[in-house]
């Protein structure tokens, strides 16, 4: 097997030297393609089939990448694709001449090509090119993935995006409809009157959301600052200013981890508008959302995940408390104090932290019981005011706020309030928010005072919403993860130098002894007096799994959510509160130790089919925590003895 691996490599090293040594052979014989700069294209190559009533017999002239070359004595076949598809080109010696017929079967597979001829249907009815100029625009000097198999190694298709563009003509397709999702967002909002603006990225105060900033330093000026978390609290100031209705696309920040539907730094939209309330936000999400639909998909009804999603008809309505009621058999309209509301928690296995209010506990049950049954579009509305800082109150209720959130496929596509314009309140609310954060809410807001002073000029009754458009995105194409719809998502960097590092250290540990590890500050918990009989032990099933794919639970700081292989024909869930010592992305390919007879465990609605195995102890007063991860040469589903 390494024999094979090392020909392959020669092999390899072998064909990126021919590459190399044709271009160097083009230079010296003055035909270098990168001394082209320009070259006229008159089509598509999509329009010679669409056109081909009106282009037959014509000429055209297209460029693109050398996907496929049939070479046949005298003529040949290529195939050529851009940016709209790929078509067949027909090449003979007798139309391009002898010298330019023997430079075109020099062509590699990635090349860039320029050809013009005209247009004429293949006896086996193909509606080709009949080339009678073939010019090399780019020498490709690396190798394209081999043709049937494609680009499929999902890591390198998100780190080499340019080569997945290239080789899965669906990849290409999902960030054209992402262009005319976001173009059709725009028609719709400038047909209701609102205008795009651009408000500030680095900010001294990261407010509007609860998320953790990415902080960096202003050299100019020789002050800390941040990097935006939200757009609302500058699009807020628009409004007080007079500019009545404003939204803006923007790339926002969030210092947290990486999984199917989060990554740091994505694109948000927020719109705000003045005179009108989160009724009336009701209604513009609806017909936008229907609008942006049938615009970029032609219908309403779509698909996702195998699942009809139907935004023609009206969306659902109901409330938090109404959707804990119906899906947790929980009526909070009848709770009344909190420690009523943490006695409800324990008894339904709801987790909280001691700093929660009864609203972070009723949202902590929507959370746990309700999220994972939005599968149709459903408004959620009326929120506590605990976990709404920036929400105007109920008149009915001052307990709750005039908010509503859309979920699609139990996934929240937005987030949209009555927005608070007391500035008296608001400060209150802002001193709320700093008592969570002393208390350990690193998501919570801080003071903003010119904010405040904003409010105390005066900014009229408003609606405000914030959308993820790549969540809006996903749904919209069909696909199962953010990095999916995001051209360069964050990737753990791979530096080559940082490899040679570790493999110097790596050669090193050999040639030295051990590391000695101090473990003279650990305190371990002490060992079970209570024996437990072999039968008993015995009915625990240990088993061996490997991680498929780890992320994090939303709204939770502390769970993981892993999908296991398990050596059975169905893959397996175990949820696991270690985010605080491990990111997801490490996790993925290893093999761990499960407990796999546990009874099912629902949290954060989610079912947990057993237990990971880690090892705990303390050291210098800390919780340490380590998963068991044991050597990969143990197959899935390995039963320990």
């Amino acid at each position: 097997m390494a024999e094979e691996k090392k020909n392959g490599q020669q092999d390899l090293n072998q064909l990126l030297k021919i590459r190399r040594e044709k271009l160097a052979q083009l230079v010296e014989e003055g035909k270098n393609p990168f001394e082209i700069t320009k070259y006229d294209v008159t089509h598509h190559t999509t329009d010679i089939v669409e056109q081909y009533e009106t282009l037959e017999g014509k000429e055209v002239s297209v460029a693109g990448r050398l996907m496929s070359k049939r070479v046949m004595g005298k003529a040949s076949f290529c195939h050529i694709q851009d940016l709209k598809g790929m078509v067949q080109c027909y090449v003979a010696r007798d139309d391009l001449g002898e010298d330019a017929y023997k430079d075109f079967k020099k062509y590699d597979i990635g090349d860039i090509v320029g050809v013009k001829g005209f247009v004429f249907t293949t006896k086996t009815g193909e509606k080709s090119i009949h080339a009678k100029e073939m010019t090399l625009l780019t020498k490709s000097l690396q190798i394209l993935p081999e043709k049937y198999h494609g680009l499929t190694n999902t890591d390198l298709r998100y780190r080499q995006r340019y080569v997945d563009l290239i080789m899965n003509p669906e990849v290409k397709e999902t960030f054209i409809k992402r262009s005319q999702i976001i173009k059709e967002i725009r028609n719709f909002l400038d047909g209701r009157g609102f205008m795009e603006v651009e408000t500030p990225m680095l900010v001294a105060n990261a407010g509007g959301a609860a998320a953790r900033p990415f902080e960096t330093h202003y050299n100019a000026l020789d002050e800390d600052v941040k990097l935006r978390i939200s757009l609302e609290l500058y699009l807020k100031r628009l409004i007080v200013g007079g500019l009545e209705r404003v939204y803006e696309i923007g790339r926002v920040f969030r210092n947290e981890g990486v999984d199917t539907r989060h990554n740091p730094e994505f694109t948000l939209m927020e719109l705000y508008q003045a005179y009108t309330d989160y009724e009336g936000m009701m209604e513009l999400t609806e017909s936008m959302f229907r609008y942006v639909a049938e615009k970029v998909c032609g219908t309403a009804v779509i698909t996702y995940n195998g699942t009809e999603i139907d935004m023609s008809k009206p969306f659902e309505r109901i409330t938090m408390i109404d959707a804990i009621k119906k899906y947790a058999g929980v009526d909070f309209n009848q709770v009344g104090t909190l420690e009523e509301a943490r006695a409800l928690a324990k008894e339904h296995h709801v987790e909280y932290e001691e700093r929660h209010k009864k609203g972070d506990i009723i949202n902590l049950f929507f959370e746990e019981y309700c999220e994972d049954k939005m599968i149709q579009p459903t408004f959620v509305m009326d929120h506590p005011l605990d976990v709404s800082p920036l929400t105007k109150k109920k008149p009915s209720n001052p307990e709750l706020v005039e908010r509503f959130e859309l979920f699609i496929y139990g996934r929240e596509m937005c987030n949209a309030y009555s927005e608070l314009n007391d500035p008296i309140d608001q400060r209150e609310r802002f001193a709320a928010q700093e008592e969570a954060f002393a208390a350990g809410d690193e998501e919570a807001n801080h003071t903003d005072e010119d904010f405040l002073n904003a409010l105390e000029i005066g900014m009229p009754p408003t609606g405000g919403i914030g959308y993820g458009i790549d969540r809006l995105v996903m749904l919209l194409t069909d696909s199962p993860a953010i990095r999916d719809v995001l051209l360069f998502p964050t990737m753990k960097s791979l530096d080559p130098k940082k490899g040679e590092v570790k493999a110097e250290k790596s050669v090193a540990a050999e040639e030295k002894p051990a590391e000695k590890i101090d473990f003279s500050n650990v305190k371990i918990e002490p060992l079970f007096e209570e024996m437990v009989d072999f039968d008993t032990f015995s009915k625990s099933d240990f088993r061996a799994v490997k991680v498929e794919a780890c992320e994090a639970v939303p709204k939770s700081k502390k769970l993981l959510k892993f999908t296991l292989n398990d050596g059975t024909d169905r893959k397996r869930t175990i949820l696991s509160g270690i985010h605080e010592y491990y990111e997801p992305e490490e996790l993925v390919g290893k093999t761990c130790i499960a407990i796999v007879n546990l009874p099912p465990r629902k949290m954060m609605g989610i079912d947990s089919e057993g237990m990971l195995i880690s090892a705990v102890h303390e050291e210098e007063g800390e919780e340490r925590l380590h998963l068991l991860m044991v050597d990969d040469h143990i197959p899935a589903g390995a039963k320990l003895y």
